[in-house]
C-alpha cells in the first residue's frame, strides 16, 4: 500500500523568491510562505498563529515565480512535503522541510484588498487566471545542498 504527501496552502511571501540556474539549465526558486489563522480564546480575545513554510518550485514553476511574484502576494500551493539530513561543517545533524510545489494559483498582492476581517472569504479567494501546473518536480536530492537559499 503506498502512502499520499499532498499539501495545501493558501498564504503570504515572506520576501521577494530567490531564483537559481543550475548548471544543467534547470531553474528552481525558493520562497517563505506565511499561513496565518485566526480565532477567539476562551475570553473571546482575537488570537493569531503564523506558520512559515519553505517552498520550492522548480522550471516552469521557478519562473512564473521569478517573474511575478514578490513579498506580500498571495498565494494557492499544492505540492508535497519534502525533508532533508545534512551533517553541517561542525558535524551537527540537521534537517530541513520543504514544500515542493507541482501547482501554484496566484491569489493577488497585498494592495488588492484580500484582507479580511469579518472571517468571511475575502475578495483575493477568487483566484486569477494565473494558474500553473508543473509536471513531477524534480528531487531536492538533485541538487546541492549548499544552496545559497
Amino acid at each position: 500500500m503506498s502512502g499520499v504527501n499532498k499539501v495545501i496552502l493558501v498564504g503570504r511571501l515572506g520576501a521577494d523568491p530567490e531564483v537559481k540556474t543550475l548548471e544543467s539549465g534547470t531553474k528552481v526558486a525558493k520562497f517563505n510562505l506565511a499561513t496565518t489563522e485566526k480565532y477567539k480564546d476562551k475570553n473571546g480575545v482575537q488570537q493569531e498563529n503564523t506558520e512559515w513554510h519553505n517552498v520550492v518550485l522548480w522550471r516552469g514553476l521557478a519562473d512564473v515565480t521569478e517573474r511575478y511574484m514578490k513579498k506580500g502576494d498571495q498565494v494557492y500551493i499544492e505540492g508535497r512535503i519534502k525533508s532533508r539530513k545534512w551533517t553541517d561543517k561542525d558535524g551537527v545533524e540537521r534537517y530541513f522541510t520543504d514544500i515542493v510545489a507541482d501547482n501554484m494559483t496566484m491569489l493577488g498582492s497585498p494592495n488588492s484588498g484580500s484582507g479580511s476581517s469579518s472571517g468571511g472569504q475575502s475578495q483575493a479567494a477568487a483566484p486569477q487566471q494565473n494558474q500553473v501546473n508543473e509536471p513531477q518536480a524534480s528531487s531536492l536530492d538533485d541538487i546541492d545542498d549548499d544552496l545559497p537559499f
